[in-house]
Parts: structure tokens; sequence; C-alpha cells
């Protein structure tokens, strides 16, 4: 069995589903459900024995160990973060304990576990702490892309936070020996996206005829991920990498958000037609927020070097398969946004 945090927010949920879709290994979802966390995503799996969803908090250290005790993972695989900039911004709080003293609660419940298990068990668990890219700072538009290498220069409460979670897991794994793997990923995309994320919130309001707000000049740019790659690559990382190690993982697909929206706008009017004008007229620039980082691009070769990994889908075909998401599962984006999905309260719930 697999132990997943955050498994009903949106890369950690894309994970526990493309996992049990190409294994019979059972996941042992651990959620908050916070805001983020939707158990609607997880509906498909209602009465599968092999998905055992518990309500808990990472910082709840008692409720950790006991999870660990009975269920005795061979792997944890650490999702669960507060990870929207914005609120970062206006609330910060819930960043730091979350991010930062939760993963030192998971870490510490996980180093009184491993130290029990048996030599052979030992040996061959993992702790896998997914990460960003946002650890690292800006860069100009002329600077190399971050490497597994490039400093920390983490510029907002969130990456501050995530850049204190990945310190303590290399602490833990060099002054503990706890067998620990870190990835940093560049932004994601795909089903299942919170709409207050750029892409989700471009095609949701598009389709509802809102403003589609664009920060600034819309020139800041990210390197854009399918989460479905992005699962792929922690699989690969979780039976490969090698312990105490960090491996990037990026699409190799930098764009200014100005080019996403009008690119999804482009294929909005190809999928479903406005009856007038078009959805590139509901483009607004507001005021940009403050600390946005210029730009971030992630070098991906190391992963691709040692593990054989490299993105199946471009930020078309990607993006395509995302729009195509959103139009035909409509009951599922309307539900968050109006607040409906916060009313399912279990699936399995132990």
């Amino acid at each position: 069995m697999i132990l997943v945090t955050g498994g009903a927010g949106f890369i950690g949920a894309n994970f526990v589903l493309d996992w049990l879709k190409g294994s019979d290994e059972p996941v042992l979802n651990v959620d908050k459900l916070t805001y983020a966390g939707n158990l609607e995503t997880l509906k498909s799996l209602a009465g599968n024995p092999k998905h055992i969803f518990a309500r808990a908090d990472i910082c709840d250290r008692v409720a950790i160990d006991l999870l660990l005790a009975e269920h005795k993972p061979r792997a944890i695989l650490h999702f669960a973060a507060e990870s929207h900039v914005d609120r970062s911004i206006h609330g910060p709080a819930d960043f730091v304990q979350t991010n930062v003293v939760g993963t030192f609660t998971l870490l510490e419940a996980t180093r009184t576990y491993w130290d029990a298990l048996p030599d052979r068990q030992k040996a061959a668990f993992r702790f896998l702490a997914v990460s960003t890219d946002e650890v690292f700072g800006s860069l100009g538009p002329n600077d190399p892309q971050f490497s597994e290498a490039t400093p920390y220069a983490p510029n907002s409460p969130y990456s501050a936070s995530k850049a204190a979670s990945d310190h303590l897991v290399r602490a833990y794994h060099h002054t503990y020996g706890l067998p620990t793997l870190t990835t940093n990923c560049s932004n994601n995309y795909g089903p299942y996206h919170f709409p207050e994320k750029l892409i989700p919130l471009v095609i949701t309001r598009a389709l509802a005829g809102e403003p589609l707000p664009v920060y600034g000049d819309g020139k800041n740019v990210r390197d854009w991920l399918y989460v479905g790659d992005h699962c792929a690559a922690i699989r690969r990382v979780l039976e490969a990498g090698k312990v105490g190690e960090t491996y990037n993982i990026g699409g190799w697909n930098e764009k200014a958000n100005i080019d996403v929206v009008n690119t999804l706008c482009e294929l909005l009017e190809e999928l479903q037609p406005k009856a007038s004008g078009a959805y590139r007229d509901q483009i607004t620039f507001v005021k940009d927020r403050p600390g946005h980082d210029q730009r971030y691009a992630i070098d991906a070769r190391k992963l691709e070097r040692e593990l054989g990994w490299k993105p199946a889908e471009t930020f078309e075909t990607g993006l395509r398969k995302t729009a195509a998401w959103y139009l035909a599962n409509r009951e599922w984006w309307e539900h968050v946004t109006s607040g409906e999905y916060r009313r399912v309260e279990s699936l399995g719930n132990e």
C-alpha cells in the first residue's frame, strides 16, 4: 500500500485516479478536505476496496501515527499543501501551518514509523515530497532554466513555505537517513483543476460570459506541464529515483500568460463557439499582484537522462484535452464555483 497526502486536491487526486487505473496496489488517501479538497473528483472510486479515504490533517500527529500503524504503507507521497499564491498574500498563516508545520509533523511521524520497520522494509521505504519550481524565485528573459542546482530564492509566502518544506525533507534525509525523494514541478494544468487557477478560470469564465482577468500586461511567463505527465513522472521517480535526490519535472512549454489566454479563447471558439462576438472580447487586464514573478522555466533533463522520463503531451495537445474535459464535465466545475462540492461529506471515510 502507498499513502498519499492531499489526494482529494488537483494533482493528488489525478495521481490517485491514475495510480488505481494502472496498479492493483491500494492507496490510503489522507486529506483534510479544505476548500481545495473535492471528493466529487474521486466519485468514480466509490466502493473500490483499493481506495481507502481518511479525512485527517497532516498537522495532527496522533491521527497520522494511527494511520501509519494500521495501514503500514511502503511509501508516502506528500502532495498536501496550500498552493495558491494570491491566497498566501492575503492569509500567509495557513500556508506556514500546512506547508511547514504539516510537513514537519508528517516527517516526524514517518521517521518514528520507519525506524521501527524490519530491515528489508526499511530499505525499500520511500518518502516522496511533491514541490514546486516557485521555490527558485524569478528568472529574467534570458536567464537559464531552473536546474536542480539552482539556489532557492522564494518571493511569496507560498513559495517560502514550500522552500521550508523542501529544506525539512532534505534535513531529515541527511540527519536521520530517511529515504526521501523531492520533485519540483512547473505549472500543472488538466482535468479537475480548481477554477481559481489561470487555465480553468479562463475556461469557466469564458463559458459563463464573464470577464477574463489577466494580471498586469500578461507577459509573465510560466512553464506548463500536463497533470497526467506529472503523475507519470512521479511514478517513475518513486520507482527508480535515487534516495536523497531532487528531480525537476517540466513540460518544456514556456508561455506568456496572455498567450495562454488567447490560445484558450481560440480553442473554445472551435469547440463551443459563442452565439455572438468572440471569447477574447472578454479579456480584461487587471492590476498586477504584489511581487509577481516574471518567469519560471524548468530544465528537466536530469529526469530524462537518469530515469528516462519526458512529457507525452505538447502544450497544444494537453490544452485541447483540458478544454474538452471542462466542456464535458460542466457539472463538476459548476459545483465548485457554486460551493455545492463542499456538501459532499464522505467517500469511504474512516
